[in-house]
């Protein structure tokens, strides 16, 4: 992996131009084609914005801060004129009318977009193998999945492709790929992105991030993306900072807090071990370890999984084969129509969660099951907040265990679900959390999550780049 500090060195030295690095990036994807990483592959785009990044370079322009920076864009994101699919058949020939926020300025910035990553079928999965154009491939093991739902994304910065891309994360699907491919991921605070432009799986809790080489690569592309937006009334009206400016700060003084419910029953016990080993690390480093409690967090996945396939069966009653999308050849009549094209677009997986979202929203159960995972979702909020009072961060596993082995998701789906169980609660409660690889087990990577307070990425980041440095 090469990261994006590495990749500007190159184009201001001038031993490569923007073009030469699209190239490079577009033959590196060609070769790495078994790993499925991407739906669709933007060459004569590509090759046309780093020419206007070149031209923009010799003529002495202002540059952005991505600029001539071969990027990947998760394919539920729209951008203008090309395919945007969430890796559905429901989808498969939709080509997107306008480009979301966060892509709009990702390519402000400079960045060139070299093509649309695979995931998870309209983002639901932990896997990445309900993808109507097959599973996404871990180039560390081929028998083990690159996580979900931004499998492709992560693999695409894995495997060398692009040294960032963005992924969204509505239940951990940011950071759970990039502890499976020993990567870097980061959802920021929600509200800090626009989701305008976002194929919308649960609204509440969706947001768009970045994966990167490395944390500082994180914090760029952040800089980048982040800000109000008009289009979505749920962007903060907090003024853009530098989120790369603590990054060197070190972690002397700050106080981690260790929440016992993390790391007790059910988590791996080489993962807590070297978990473990790099807290002592940074304790080392004059960080003070604090045991912290989150009594709630038992309920979270369930929580989680009421309210996000509540809000999917309302967001994906649009696509209905009328308006856009894949139509049934076999209907006859208007309900046949809908029914047909419904059942034939859908995956397993998006079926399943839709009628999970329809049985807890029904009349008669809304209260018994939606209304009280609201409640809960609240309850495991205000345990963060009190966590918080007393210490700067929070550590955390990303997952319970090394990388699943595939095809779990068709034999075992409710072990796949319980994989989220450390990742959900922060969409539950809006904060921000960012994937550090901590350490190897098996050839197999380990993330440390880091939780932090709202709107506090910066901070965040000078934790996880203290991370990074131990780990070296």
């Amino acid at each position: 992996m090469e990261s994006i500090q590495s990749l500007q060195a190159k184009l201001e030295s001038g031993s490569a131009s923007a073009v030469a690095l699209a190239q490079a990036s577009l033959e590196k994807i060609e070769s790495t084609k078994k790993l499925n990483a991407y739906i669709s592959v933007l060459n004569e785009r590509a090759l046309e914005k780093a020419a206007e990044s070149d031209k923009r370079r010799a003529e002495g322009k202002t540059l952005g801060a991505l600029d001539g920076i071969p990027v990947a864009v998760k394919d539920n994101m729209c951008l203008v004129g090309t395919r945007t699919t969430a890796a559905s058949k429901i989808l498969d020939n939709f080509v997107a009318p306008y480009t979301a926020t966060a892509v709009e300025k990702l390519e402000a910035a400079g960045a060139v977009i070299v093509g649309k990553t695979n995931m998870d079928e309209f983002a639901m999965g932990s896997s990445s193998e309900s993808s109507f154009y097959g599973p996404v491939i871990n180039p560390l093991d081929e028998t083990r999945v690159p996580g979900g739902s931004s499998g492709g994304s992560a693999v695409a910065v894995a495997s060398g492709t692009v040294a960032c891309a963005l992924g969204s994360d509505t239940g951990g699907s940011i950071r759970q790929p990039a502890a499976c491919t020993g990567v870097v991921g980061l959802k920021p605070t929600y509200g800090r992105v626009s989701r305008y432009g976002l194929l919308a799986y649960a609204s509440s809790l969706d947001q768009i991030g970045p994966f990167g080489a490395t944390v500082a690569d994180c914090a760029t592309v952040l800089n980048a993306i982040c800000g109000i937006d008009p289009h979505d009334n749920t962007t903060s009206t907090r003024p853009v900072e530098d989120f790369g400016a603590k990054l060197n700060q070190g972690i002397k003084g700050k106080v981690i807090g260790v929440p016992k419910e993390y790391f007790g029953e059910g988590l791996d016990a080489e993962c807590k071990a070297t978990i473990e080993g790099m807290l002592k690390k940074m304790e080392a480093e004059g960080a003070t370890l604090k045991e912290v409690s989150l009594p709630n967090i038992g309920f979270a996945v369930s929580s989680y999984y009421i309210i996000a396939t509540a809000e999917a069966s309302s967001n994906l009653s649009r696509y209905d084969g009328v308006r856009y999308g894949y139509r049934s050849k076999e209907a006859k009549k208007l309900f046949d129509l809908y029914a047909k094209s419904r059942s034939e677009g859908f995956g397993k997986e998006v079926q399943r969660r839709i009628m999970l979202g329809s049985y807890v929203l029904s009349a008669g159960f809304y209260d018994a099951y939606y209304v009280q995972a609201q409640k809960v979702r609240r309850l495991i909020t205000d345990d963060f907040n009190k966590a918080f009072e007393s210490c700067d961060v929070i550590a955390s596993p990303t997952m319970p265990g090394l990388p699943l082995k595939c095809g779990m998701n068709e034999s075992d789906p409710m072990a796949v679900y319980l994989s989220d169980i450390y990742t959900v609660s922060l969409n539950l409660s809006g904060l921000p959390g960012v994937s550090v690889p901590c350490g190897m087990a098996g050839g197999l990577p380990i993330g440390l999550q880091w939780i932090g307070k709202p709107f506090q990425e910066a901070d965040l980041l000078a934790v996880a780049a203290a991370t990074e440095q131990l780990n070296k």
